[in-house]
């Protein structure tokens, strides 16, 4: 479902037009957001897409540029797109918000307009500053919750739908081998270990990191066992005789 119809002349506002695209998109979903560029995929028939999109829509951004009302004089031309974007808006009834871009761009003006968008003249407008972008995208995301009744809650609706899709851990303690999956298919016949950055207990015995303990019988001579740490890059050798039968007697 289409909410957000966005609006722009290339070469005279797509930047801004792709920072609100980015922001609405962010915080409604993109599939309620509508901007040409980014919504048409190639194969589609161009002026059916579009249209089909705005009579879907519930609101209509106009992002205007300082050049907007100038531009090759193309606003004159009924076919323009910009054109019929807004006519077509105002045909279906939907509200126009026109997006001032910069602060160099002035409020429209009727002497500047063909006949049929000259009712633009007397829309409220916002001032869109380029040197403050994430002001101006978050007030006007604010616009548009208010604008469009819902749109806040279908966002929300479509996090936390999201969220319990995701699978978090519950296992306890356990005696045995325990697997938990969202999806898993097939037999677990012993304790699977992956990515393990550590050490990992899986039967019975001691298990010690970063400490000197040695546990088990040995029998040795001398002065008994050698330990080290780090990378051996030579090599400890022992010789050990048989262990002295009066020494296991006396334990």
């Amino acid at each position: 479902m289409i909410e957000v119809f966005i609006n722009y002349r290339t070469g005279d506002g797509e930047k801004t037009a792709a920072l609100l695209d980015q922001e609405l998109s962010r915080r409604f979903g993109g599939d309620r957001v509508f901007r040409a560029s980014k919504s048409i995929a190639p194969g589609d028939t161009y002026p059916d897409t579009l249209l089909a999109a705005l009579r879907r829509s519930s609101l209509l951004l106009a992002v205007v540029g300082p050049d907007w009302t100038k531009f090759q004089g193309r606003l004159h031309d009924p076919e323009d797109w910009v054109r019929r974007e807004i006519e077509e808006a105002f045909t279906y009834g939907l509200p126009v918000i026109p997006i001032l871009d910069g602060r160099k761009t002035d409020r429209l003006s009727k002497a500047d307009l063909p006949p049929e968008l000259e009712r633009l003249a007397d829309l409220q407008s916002i001032p869109f500053d380029t040197h403050d972008t994430e002001t101006g995208v978050r007030r006007i995301g604010d616009l548009v919750a208010e604008m469009v009744p819902g749109l806040d809650r279908l966002a929300q609706a479509d996090e936390k739908s999201s969220a319990s899709d995701t699978v978090t851990n519950s296992v306890g303690d356990v005696s045995g081998t325990a697997v938990q999956s969202r999806d898993f298919t097939g037999d677990v016949g012993g304790t699977i270990v992956k990515d393990s950055r550590g050490p990992v207990h899986t039967g019975n015995g001691h298990i010690y990191q970063n400490s000197r303990h040695v546990s088990g019988d040995r029998h040795f001579s001398g002065n008994g066992m050698t330990y080290f740490e780090g990378d051996n890059h030579g090599s400890v050798q022992h010789r050990f005789s048989e262990p002295d039968s009066r020494e296991d007697d006396s334990r």
